[in-house]
């Protein structure tokens, strides 16, 4: 009769083996992706080692396994793990906010938005995984830097129903000289549709009569983005 494997648990763990004092020993850097999650998790189950839920989570988006596919995950996905119950869904799902509100921090310092890919680099982390579609618009100075930014609409949207005049109480309340439009598609394809194309001209025009630019209008994909309005930087 085949032995049935032990799953030790992280007091269990060999010392040099246990997340926590490795990472006390050798610093939050050395520790592997797994090992860190590990530590987030704190405890596993009668059946599996803390360690096994993480490899577990790691493994969870068939589509973008690792740290990335975990990003695109939420609280009912990361239940699905047995071990996981309400409150460590909650924690991972703050941990993965977090991270993609650390991701654009350093941007809101003296970073100029000058090119579509500056502007989809700031976006990309927070929107690309998103499963449903938000609209966002960046208020911006006139040397490009980030005034201030705002989400419009959050949800199934249709582009063709986004309204300048919302836009612009924004803009003209932040005192902007320019703004960029900025939104998602969930499924992951950033070609613009008819409706894209037709609201980008409106918002365009709008601007141009109150004298406040639409410098660009930028689609983000599954890792890649399409901008509406090409080279506008100056």
């Amino acid at each position: 009769m085949k032995e049935k494997q032990k799953h030790l648990t992280m007091k269990e763990l060999p010392v040099t083996e246990r997340p926590y004092e490795k990472c006390e020993k050798n610093g939050a850097g050395m520790l592997s992706d797994a090992e860190l999650l590990a530590i987030v998790i704190k405890t596993g189950t009668r059946g599996d080692k803390v360690m096994d839920l993480a490899v577990q989570l790691l493994n969870l988006n068939p589509s973008c396994q690792g740290l990335e596919g975990i990003m695109s995950l939420d609280i009912q996905d990361f239940q699905k793990i047995r071990g996981i119950g309400r409150v460590k869904a909650v924690q991972l799902a703050a941990v993965c906010e977090l991270s993609r509100r650390m991701t654009r921090i350093r941007f809101r310092r003296d970073y100029v938005f000058e090119t579509p890919q500056s502007i989809a680099d700031y976006y990309m982390a927070y929107m690309c995984h998103l499963k449903h579609e938000e609209v966002h618009v960046m208020m911006l100075d006139a040397r490009q830097h980030m005034i201030s930014e705002c989400l419009l609409t959050k949800g199934t949207v249709n582009a063709s129903l986004i309204a300048p005049r919302e836009i612009f109480i924004h803009a003209l309340k932040a005192n902007a000289v320019g703004i960029i439009l900025v939104h998602n598609h969930p499924s992951g394809d950033d070609t613009p549709s008819r409706e894209d194309l037709a609201a980008t001209e409106k918002v365009r025009c709008a601007g141009d009569l109150i004298g406040i630019r639409l410098l660009d209008h930028i689609i983000i994909g599954n890792g890649h983005f399409t901008s509406l309005c090409g080279s506008w930087h100056h």
